[in-house]
C-alpha cells in the first residue's frame, strides 16, 4: 500500500511526485524553533524527535573534540524539576523510553509512546533542553563514561581504521575527527567543564533545533504544545563556522597491522556536500548501487566467482560539508589486496566512459526509491527519515525533493559524477593487513 501511495502521491502545488505520501506541516516559533508534524494513522501512538543541528563537525577549537557526543550522555542526567529517576518514571508512564545518538553533523533525541501523553513528552523534554545544569562532579563522572565508551568502541579494528582514514583524509575541516573525538581530548575532557557549558550554550538553542512529531496527532495540537513548553526558550547568537578543507593534491594511505584478522580494504574519495537540488548525490547513489551492490558485476566476480572477497560495498555518505565516498572490501587473503583495489579502480574508470543501459538504470532507480518507500510504515521510521534530512538542510521537505531527483538521473549524470569524484588525487586508501609486507599502490 505504501509503495502505491508513494508512487501516486503528488504535490498539489508543483505536481511533483512525493516519496512520502503524508503531508508535512511546518511551523516556526518566534524564537526560531522549527516544529514539524506528520499526522499518521497509528491509533494511540506518536514518535517525538528533537534534532539538534550540531555534531562533531561543530567542534572547531583544537583540544575540544567529543563534546557533541558528550551531551548525548549528559542530557539524561536530569534537572532540578525532573531528576534522572523521576524522568525515567514519567517516560514509563507514556509507554516510551528515550534514547539518543550523535553523528558528525547532528545530535538526535527520540522516543515513541502513547499519543495521549504527548503533552507529558513535551513537558519533560522542554525542561531538559532549557534547564539542563550539572555540577563539576557530575561532569567528571559523565566524562569518564565517555572515555569508557571510546575505549570499548575502539577495540574494533574497523573503528580504529575509520579514525585513521578520517585523520588522513582531512587536513583542516573538522571531519578530520570522528564523532567520538580524538582520544587525547577525551582523556583531558574531565578538565574541560567550562568549555562544556560554552558548547551547550552555543548549540542547545531553538534556532539549532527542530521538533518532529509523527503519529496520532494534529498539527494544531503539536504547535500549541510547542509554543506552551518551548516558546520561552531563548534564541542564541552563535553561528558555527569551520575552516574549509583545501583541495587534496595526491593519494593518501593509512593502515593497521593486525595478524589473523580478516584483511580489509577501503577506498575513500572526496565527495560532495549534500544537496537536494544538485544531481550529484542521487547520481552517486545510483552509480554506487550499480557498481557495488550484490547485483553488480564486481560482486559477481570478486565474491561469487573468484571468491577473493567475503563482501564488497560502496556509497557516498550524506554530510553537510564535502565528505567521503567509501568503497570497501573484506578479503579472504591479503595477497589479493592490490588485485581487488585494481578491480575497483578499473570499474570506476570504465564508469567514466561507459553508458549504463536504460533498463539497468530504470531498475536501479526504482529499487532505491521504492525499497525506501516500503520502509516508512510506522511513526518511528517516518520520524527517523525526516530527521535525517532535517539535520542536513533544516527542511524536512528535502526528503521529497531528493527522491524526486532520482527520476531525473541520466546515464550522462552517472558518467559525470564518476569523472568528477573518482580521481586519484582525491583518494585516501585504508587497509587492515596481517603484516607490513602487504601494501597497496
Amino acid at each position: 500500500m505504501i509503495l502505491l501511495s508513494a508512487c501516486n502521491m503528488k504535490d498539489n502545488n508543483s505536481g511533483e511526485k512525493k516519496i512520502l505520501p503524508y503531508t508535512i506541516y511546518q511551523h516556526k516559533l518566534d524564537n526560531g524553533l522549527n516544529v514539524v508534524t506528520v499526522p499518521y494513522d497509528s491509533p494511540g501512538l506518536a514518535a517525538f524527535y528533537v534534532v539538534i543541528r550540531a555534531g562533531s563537525r561543530d567542534e572547531i577549537e583544537p583540544g575540544h573534540t567529543g563534546f557533541a557526543h558528550f551531551f548525548e550522555h549528559m542530557m539524561f542526567r536530569g534537572t532540578d524539576k525532573y531528576p534522572k529517576e523521576k524522568y525515567s518514571e514519567i517516560l514509563k508512564s507514556t509507554g516510551a523510553s528515550a534514547n539518543a545518538n550523535t553523528d558528525i553533523d547532528r545530535t538526535l533525541y527520540h522516543m515513541t509512546g502513547d499519543a495521549t501523553k504527548l503533552e507529558t513528552m513535551f513537558e519533560v523534554e522542554s525542561d531538559r533542553f532549557m534547564n539542563l545544569h550539572y555540577s563539576v562532579g557530575d561532569f567528571k563522572t559523565e566524562a569518564g563514561a565517555v572515555k569508557g565508551e571510546y575505549t570499548k568502541n575502539s577495540a574494533s579494528p574497523y573503528v580504529q581504521l575509520d579514525e585513521k582514514v578520517s585523520d588522513a583524509a582531512f587536513d583542516k575541516h573538522t571531519y578530520k575527527h570522528t564523532t567520538m573525538g580524538f582520544f587525547k581530548d577525551i582523556v583531558d575532557m574531565p578538565n574541560q567543564y567550562d568549555y562544556s557549558m560554552q558548547f551547550f550554550n552555543r548549540f542547545y538553542k531553538p534556532e539549532y533545533a527542530t521538533i518532529i512529531v509523527v503519529g496520532d496527532v494534529k498539527p494544531e495540537q503539536v504547535n500549541d504544545l510547542a509554543s506552551k513548553y518551548f516558546g520561552s526558550w531563548k534564541h542564541g547568537d552563535y553561528v558555527s563556522s569551520m575552516a574549509p578543507e583545501p583541495p587534496q593534491t595526491a593519494p593518501r594511505y593509512t593502515s593497521l597491522t593486525i595478524p589473523n584478522f580478516p584483511p580489509y580494504l577501503t577506498l575513500n574519495y572526496k565527495g560532495p556536500a549534500f544537496s537536494d537540488s544538485a544531481m550529484d548525490m542521487p547520481a552517486l547513489d545510483v552509480l554506487s548501487s550499480i557498481l557495488f551492490s550484490e547485483k553488480s558485476d564486481l560482486y559477481n566476480k570478486l565474491v561469487l566467482k573468484e571468491q577473493k572477497c567475503r563482501s564488497i560495498g560502496g556509497g557516498s555518505s550524506d554530510s553537510r560539508d564535502p565528505g567521503l565516498i567509501n568503497i570497501v572490501a573484506s578479503l579472504v587473503d591479503a595477497k589479493d589486496m592490490q588485485y581487488v583495489k585494481d578491480e575497483f579502480v578499473k570499474a570506476l574508470e570504465s564508469a567514466k566512459t561507459t553508458r549504463v543501459n536504460d533498463s539497468t538504470l530504470a531498475e536501479t532507480k526504482s529499487h532505491l526509491k521504492y525499497s525506501f518507500a516500503m520502509s516508512i510504515d510506522n511513526p518511528t521510521s517516518i520520524a527517523e527519515s525526516l530527521s535525517h534530512y532535517v539535520w542536513l538542510t533544516g527542511n524536512p521537505e528535502t526528503l521529497n525533493k531528493l527522491y524526486a531527483l532520482y527520476d531525473k538521473v541520466t546515464p550522462d549524470d552517472l558518467m559525470n559524477v564518476a569523472k568528477k569524484y573518482f580521481v586519484p588525487t582525491g583518494l585516501t586508501i585504508g587497509v587492515i593487513v596481517p603484516d607490513d609486507k602487504v601494501t597497496v599502490k
